[in-house]
């Protein structure tokens, strides 16, 4: 009898997708699991990556106006895609209860642990918010729209996730966006700038090799989820930036020409020395390539809230 390869997950058939691909790649959504979740806070707390503390300094700063105009209706929803471990969003939510603000909060993430450990710190920050996760992937989410009521929702896509796209990509996500919110909704979205390059690769790059460990992670999962037997010293980690594009992307490269078996596959992928897996982009914007970005995915700008050194913007967008 014929063994069948095992591509019951979303997370086989895209391992097996990717690295059967010329040039090889893989997404990465799949840095994520437990020990990933980990790797990602203590990242957000390292000196170089500073598009955690960019953001937190704008949210503290410009909260009041940002909550503005949904302070004015009597209720409402939040609803964040990649909630993470909410510490960002829960500068938005004390702020809100002190108002006395009357909203429930749906966390989105595709991680479950991190879902289980958000809403359990959420309740005894906050005992009286009305937490209800949402595990699934954005676009799972967005399509399910499992928020959705009568009253006005204000939608957070914050930490520069979106630049986790290309440019077509963040305007076909954003576009995703629009048309999963009614007419006057609001979506936070944030935005890594434009800068000095040798700052952005630092960030992808620290010294500590942090970064470097969250990258390998997803040859990890593959090894302890689908019987993959990478060697994790015959790969480097290889972020670049483009200042004209303004994509940062990151690679492993092989360093010598090999090949990895992946048991549930029943593949052999074979490495050139030198070959590369393409990881991850992270993509910096200008503020121009912003307003071309809420127009045609149908919103309108309310204003864009960098920070200080305009490394970082929070844009506050209305559905049209």
């Amino acid at each position: 009898m014929e063994s069948t390869i095992k591509t019951d997950t979303e997370f086989a058939k895209d391992v097996l997708e990717g690295l059967s691909a010329k040039p090889k790649h893989l997404s990465s959504k799949y840095f994520y699991d437990e020990k990933g979740d980990k790797l990602f806070q203590k990242i957000m707390g390292l000196p170089e990556y500073y598009l955690t503390k960019k953001e937190f300094s704008i949210l503290d700063s410009h909260k009041v106006e940002i909550l503005a105009d949904l302070l004015a209706s009597p209720s409402f929803n939040l609803v964040e895609l990649g909630a993470g471990d909410g510490l960002k969003t829960k500068i938005l939510i004390r702020y809100l209860q002190n108002e006395k603000a009357n909203f429930t909060y749906y966390p989105i993430d595709i991680s479950g642990s991190v879902l289980r450990e958000l809403k359990t710190d959420l309740q005894q920050s906050f005992p009286a918010l009305d937490v209800q996760p949402i595990k699934g992937t954005y676009k799972r989410a967005l399509e399910e729209r499992k928020w959705e009521n009568q009253h006005p929702s204000l939608l957070l896509f914050l930490g520069g996730n979106i630049g986790n796209f290309t440019y077509q990509e963040a305007f076909s996500m954003l576009n995703r966006i629009a048309r999963s919110l009614k007419s006057g909704d609001y979506l936070l979205v944030g935005f890594d700038l434009k800068k000095d390059p040798a700052t952005i690769l630092k960030a992808y790059n620290d010294a500590e090799g942090v970064t470097r460990d969250f990258n390998l992670n997803i040859l990890s999962r593959i090894n302890k989820e689908l019987g993959g037997n990478f060697d994790m010293a015959k790969f480097k980690h290889w972020p670049t930036y483009d200042p004209v594009t303004g994509e940062c992307r990151s690679y492993l490269v092989s360093s010598e020409k090999q090949k990895v078996e992946v048991k549930d596959l029943k593949r052999t992928f074979y490495f050139e020395n030198a070959e590369a897996i393409h990881t991850e982009i992270s993509k910096k914007y200008s503020h121009e390539e912003l307003e071309e970005l809420a127009v045609k995915s149908g919103f309108r700008v309310i204003r864009d809230f960098d920070d200080p050194d305009h490394y970082f913007t929070d844009a506050l967008w209305q559905k049209q």
